[in-house]
């Protein structure tokens, strides 16, 4: 019988379940050669006692330190797509009992940072501390490629010019010949992919690009200025607008409607703004939560050796189609 102050253990578990310490380990962290009837059985036992991980203490025996390190541009820490990519990592590795460090550009570092690993989540080519965490040496997982000499060892990607182009097709079904960009500078993957996606609808449909970029932290006045110099251009009047940099869309509408411009409205990036907008915003959901745990799952892949490095994965975004490009009359 367990003493009610006792703690409970994993040979506690054992021996309640019936079976060798290895195998309620292995039944617990998903490893071994356990059939599913026993490992069910392990786990209904740790619940039932309230079993929890030393972990650690199992950190300590991997000579690890039980936690990763997480980079985002510091102009992303205002964006709720920030937020969610956040919550996927920590999500992911809490499931492995580890903890996140955050590290943001702001920070200038003389040392490497105590943890396993990093994720990078849309790193900036040009950044120095980005470029300083991958000479670390330390395994390096990124959120898109990273634009500069150095790839990480995993990259988790998602087909952006290609969605781009279905969402370019959608226009052109819905009425609009002559839809216009604003894009952010090409620091990043994603917005080199967007403008490079845009360029070649383009030039595959023989549409004259109608192009303007703004700062990857663009403010809505930057962006509204933006709009106002493509609907000022003579002759060449956009029947539609794609706003790529996050919450862009939102902040234009209004400028839209005022303007009586008839202008079809769609955003790169998918958030609160734009399905609350009025009307709704069409828009591309990039799914930031589960981009943040695929990359934090592939980081654990490569620490433990399950993903060879240089593993890249295709992460799948989504086109959500809503009444701000209803067809144009």
């Amino acid at each position: 019988m367990q003493a009610a102050d006792e703690p409970v253990t994993i040979l506690t578990v054992a021996k309640e379940a019936g079976v060798s310490k290895t195998t309620a380990s292995d039944a617990l962290r998903g490893s071994g050669r356990v059939s599913e009837t026993t490992r069910e059985a392990v786990a209904r036992v740790a619940e039932r006692l309230g079993y929890v991980p030393n972990g650690s203490a199992r950190h300590l025996r991997r000579a690890s330190t039980g936690t990763i390190g997480l980079h985002v541009p510091e102009v992303l820490t205002r964006s709720s797509y920030y937020m969610s990519f956040v919550f996927g990592v920590v999500e992911q590795a809490a499931r492995h009992d580890y903890d996140v460090t955050l590290i943001t550009s702001g920070q200038r570092r003389t040392r490497p940072p105590r943890v396993d690993g990093l994720v990078l989540g849309d790193p900036l080519g040009g950044d120095p501390v980005v470029e300083g965490l991958m000479a670390t040496g330390l395994p390096t997982v990124s959120c898109e490629r990273f634009p500069g000499d150095r790839q990480a060892d995993g990259v988790v990607w998602s087909q952006h010019a290609a969605m781009l182009a279905r969402l370019l097709d959608h226009l052109r079904e819905s009425g609009a010949s002559r839809p216009a960009l604003i894009v952010a500078g090409d620091e990043s993957d994603w917005a080199a992919n967007v403008h490079r996606g845009y360029l070649g609808w383009c030039v595959a449909g023989g549409v004259t690009p109608l192009v303007r970029r703004v700062s990857f932290d663009a403010t809505g006045d930057e962006v509204r200025a933006a709009t106002r110099a493509l609907l000022s251009v003579a002759g060449e009047r956009p029947d539609a607008l794609v706003c790529a940099p996050a919450g862009a869309a939102a902040e234009v509408a209004p400028l839209l409607r005022e303007a009586g411009a008839g202008v079809l409205l769609a955003s790169c990036v998918d958030n609160a703004g734009t399905r609350q907008a009025d009307p709704p915003i069409t828009a591309i959901d990039l799914r930031p939560r589960e981009a943040g745990a695929s990359c934090a799952e592939l980081l654990f892949e490569l620490l433990s050796g399950a993903a060879p490095m240089g593993t890249e994965r295709v992460h799948p975004i989504e086109l959500a189609i809503r009444a701000s490009t209803r067809p144009l009359p």
